[in-house]
């Protein structure tokens, strides 16, 4: 079965976790319901409130969050057989501290390049990158600026599947701050991630929209209707009509903290590789269940299943072990070791 292929337009390895991509089955219907002629007053009344009522929402919305959305421009050297020449890329990031913090993708800033941040108010800043998360798709930039207005952060944990949701965005790197809508199609997504040069990441736990993520959206806010980021659009689906991917916001949270409180994002590690037990996985090895972790060793001799001298090496796990749960918290495909992780601070 030929593979999806997902862009997020990231450049850099993702080391220490093997899973699977994931793969999205569309069934088309193959007939058109046709609704009933006649609609009663009431009907209609009932139908245009509730539109009107959800786009003053959505307006309500946008014009909360916009001011807190940023352009991400990054301009680099490159070297080639037919000369020098710059080249420039664009994503989008939104505001968390007044003073100029600004979260975005970490595939919009891994490349060494200089990076401009353009506010809504159509300034124009010199940005840094701050820190970037080891377990995820994240970033955080600096600009030298004050009194910035910044996001309100919701709770992600909240979201249900069928919910409104708004994308913001420097789509395709020309149109800053793009407005879509869409829904939230599914939770708890796992997804390979690549870019064109064949690199990939391996990103758990995301939330999957139909609403338009596109090229230089990467690193924006998904909001909801009261006006609170709720994701970080991280990815799009090439292949898929209008699927596109964002990070759960409370994902994020812990590490903003963690930078907010040490200057750096610190997070947990246990030291090992390992696959996510699915049935298959578990008939191929004739495991004893069809769930959890299944420790293993990487291709070569220095990927060692079990890092010496880590957590899990002190805690005597080893090649073969299955991992079931972490602190009570069952491992299965909708609970990864790293979706887990991410909740808890070092230590």
């Amino acid at each position: 079965m030929e593979k999806q292929k997902f862009d997020s337009f990231w450049y850099g390895m993702f080391g220490g976790v093997v899973g699977g991509a994931l793969i999205v089955s569309l069934i088309a219907w193959g007939g058109i319901y046709r609704t009933p002629n006649s609609l009663s007053a009431d009907g209609v009344n009932r139908t245009t409130t509730v539109t009107l009522q959800e786009d003053s929402a959505i307006i309500k919305a946008v014009e909360k969050v916009s001011p807190s959305v940023v352009s991400i421009v990054s301009t680099r050297n490159v070297r080639s057989l037919f000369g020098n020449f710059e080249q420039t890329g664009a994503g989008t990031g939104f505001v968390i501290q007044a003073n100029g913090l600004i979260a975005t993708n970490k595939h919009v800033v891994s490349e060494q390049a200089k990076y401009t941040v353009l506010t809504a108010d159509g300034k124009s800043y010199d940005a840094e990158v701050a820190a970037v998360d080891s377990l995820n798709d994240l970033a955080l930039i600096k600009i030298n600026a004050l009194n910035l207005p910044v996001v309100d952060l919701g709770d992600s944990d909240a979201l249900k599947v069928g919910q409104r949701v708004i994308a913001i965005g420097n789509a395709l790197g020309e149109y800053q701050n793009t407005v879509t809508t869409g829904v939230v199609s599914a939770m708890g997504r796992s997804i390979t991630a690549g870019g064109s040069d064949g690199a990939s990441e391996k990103l758990e736990g995301l939330i999957q929209t139909d609403a338009a993520i596109n090229p230089g959206n990467s690193g924006g806010p998904l909001v909801n209707l009261a006006g609170q980021v709720v994701g970080i659009n991280t990815a799009i689906d090439l292949q898929g009509s209008q699927i596109g991917f964002a990070i759960p916001i409370n994902s994020a949270k812990s590490a903003i903290a963690s930078y907010l409180a040490s200057g750096k994002i610190s997070r947990p590690m246990l030291g090992i590789r390992y696959i996510n037990i699915t049935k298959e996985v578990a008939a191929l090895n004739n495991l004893s269940v069809n769930a959890g972790a299944l420790v293993v060793a990487g291709d070569t001799p220095d990927q060692p299943a079990v890092t010496p001298g880590g957590p899990a090496a002190k805690a005597g796990i080893k090649e073969g072990d299955i991992i079931v749960s972490i602190d009570n918290q069952k491992i299965d495909k909708d609970h990864s070791i790293i979706s887990i992780l991410r909740k808890y601070k070092p230590g």
